[in-house]
């Protein structure tokens, strides 16, 4: 199963297509206090069905709530021949969005949720390699709401959550799932506009995530955006068409991170992403299968470069984990840090060798 982005924003649709998404609550319940009788929910006093209809309510409410605290802050993005969304980040007008929602645009109409009135907008500085952006209102609007972000650590599997943003055109949509896995390694495909970034340590989620979500919340039921829903999964072996229920978001933490640096000095100063400080291509073996990274140039004074390897040398594997592609090797390193040493297999001259790499910084 590969991840590819939510083809970058929704295509145009025709304007008889317009509105706001129906949403389906899934509300759950935690079930009665033991009665008397041996089948509660026919007990005369009608406990059990009570107590499903109040876990019901409450839960029904706590969406509601949330949805009136977030959607304020989730906007539509157009970005000229594209839609995507995007949260509104503080209240000087930033929004931040995904990198390949805004693609090489530099200004933007924006539609938000405090009324009717389409926003102009400016690009601040897109960063591909987390596919992450910042872009800003030319004139701020009274009562724009900036979302309240959460912490990363507190995310655990089996949170409920919600999607919110444009699916498909449709603005002011939610839909709902859980947290379905974290810490998970995805690279994106550059087909349909995605960046081709590896981005680590992504938040999985079952809530529907559909092309023009890119760029827009994911939000728990204390009304925090927890990540960035930027991928949905695809099988390949289906045409490459969606696969229901596994969808990917960039974590809150990471978002803050470069959305701060961007804000601040206009662009990324400090990425927190490891790098061999190499450029490299897929070689393949005798049978044509992707059998490695040969390394094209090596900077100098660079990781790899100071542990020894040097142009023409075939990298294999990182540690224990094989090497046949070029992302492959960005999936390898991406739970790294810059500072780290791994143990790198390359191959010079038919002969296999090892060399210790303190990693450098991308």
């Amino acid at each position: 199963m590969d991840a590819s982005p939510s083809r970058r924003s929704a295509r145009r649709l025709p304007p008889l297509i317009a509105g706001v998404c129906a949403i389906a609550l899934a509300a759950g319940c935690s079930g009665a206090e033991p009665a008397a009788s041996p089948a509660p929910e026919a007990s005369p006093s009608g406990t059990a069905q009570g107590s499903v209809t109040r876990d019901t309510a409450e839960l029904e409410n706590a969406y509601k709530a949330v949805i009136n605290d977030v959607l304020p802050s989730v906007v539509q993005i157009d970005a000229s021949d594209s839609l995507g969304s995007g949260i509104v980040y503080d209240d000087k007008g930033h929004i931040v969005t995904n990198a390949h929602v805004i693609g090489d645009e530099k200004t933007f109409k924006v539609t938000v949720a405090t009324g009717e009135a389409v926003l102009n907008a400016s690009l601040v500085s897109s960063y591909p390699e987390q596919d992450l952006a910042v872009i800003k209102l030319d004139d701020v609007p009274d009562g724009l709401k900036p979302a309240k972000f959460g912490d990363a650590e507190k995310v655990e599997v089996g949170q409920i959550v919600m999607a919110m943003g444009s699916p498909l055109g449709l603005s002011s949509s939610v839909t709902q799932g859980i947290v379905s896995a974290l810490g998970r390694t995805v690279s994106e495909s550059r087909a349909g506009g995605g960046t081709g970034a590896t981005i680590a340590n992504m938040v999985q989620t079952s809530a529907a995530i559909n092309p023009g979500n890119s760029g827009g919340a994911l939000v728990n039921l204390s009304s925090e955006v927890i990540g960035i829903p930027t991928l949905a999964a695809t099988d390949p072996q289906m045409g490459d068409s969606a696969a229901p229920g596994i969808g990917f978001a960039i974590p809150v933490s990471m978002v803050r991170t470069v959305a701060d640096q961007i804000i601040k000095d206009g662009r990324v100063t400090d990425s927190g992403r490891a790098g061999l400080n190499i450029t490299g291509r897929t070689v393949v073996d005798d049978s044509y299968r992707p059998a490695g990274v040969a390394l094209v140039s090596v900077e100098r004074d660079g990781a790899a470069g100071e542990a020894g390897l040097r142009a023409g040398d075939i990298i294999t594997k990182i540690g224990d984990t094989a090497v046949t592609t070029i992302t492959s090797l960005s999936e390898a390193l991406a739970g790294d840090q810059p500072g780290d040493k791994v143990t790198v297999t390359y191959t010079r001259d038919g002969d296999s060798r090892t060399a210790e790499v303190t990693l450098g910084e991308i």
